[in-house]
């Protein structure tokens, strides 16, 4: 670790300020075909957990579908340091893992699926209408946990991103691409976020 990272790692580790519990990471299958990709993604996961990270999301946005069960084979050999949950397209089971990875399932399509099964279950008479609220949504929702924290790399928009769960979120964006993603890199993205006020949408 270089003087500056040191310097990064002192000022977050004695100041006051809370350090988020969960973290998401969104990239892009392009991010993913850079030469060092996955073991950029491995440090990351290491630099999460270092940091008293409890959940880490890794959402991939992907603009063709044939590429998922590659992808998702791909997550499959990588080097994690605790277990991972995979989910993909169609996929409904909810992700209950420390590392939780979306390939290619949107926010939208995982918000409307959810409220799809409320309706069906109100209709069959399995839960009255009254009953649905902010819970029931997220009891259903693919990826329940919220992030804290969102890290995009590149600068680019979030696009189709778990539009339910990031509403509270605080997003950090760089310039730096995902291939050139170092620790300093994340330790300004907790550093920023220390320096926040959270507010909850109050």
């Amino acid at each position: 670790m270089g003087l500056y990272d040191r310097y990064l790692a002192t000022r977050i580790r004695w100041s006051d300020a809370s350090l988020p519990e969960s973290i998401a990471v969104v990239l892009t299958e392009r991010d993913l075909l850079e030469k060092g990709a996955y073991e950029t993604l491995e440090r990351c996961w290491r630099w999460a957990f270092e940091y008293r990270a409890a959940h880490v999301l890794v959402y991939v946005s992907v603009l063709d579908e044939e590429v998922v069960p590659t992808l998702q084979r791909q997550f499959g050999d990588v080097d994690a340091p605790y277990p991972i949950a995979v989910r993909g397209p169609g996929d409904d089971r909810q992700a209950d893992a420390p590392i939780q990875v979306s390939i290619g399932l949107g926010g939208k399509h995982e918000f409307a699926t959810a409220v799809q099964g409320l309706a069906e279950e109100v209709a069959d008479g399995e839960l009255d209408p009254e009953d649905v609220d902010e819970s029931e949504i997220e009891k259903r929702l693919v990826f329940p946990t919220a992030p804290d924290l969102v890290v995009k790399t590149g600068a680019e928009r979030l696009s189709d991103f778990m539009i339910w769960q990031s509403v509270y979120s605080e997003l950090y964006f760089t310039d730096v691409n995902w291939r050139d993603f170092r620790k300093r890199d994340y330790l300004r993205a907790l550093r920023d976020y220390q320096a926040r006020q959270r507010r909850f949408g109050r």
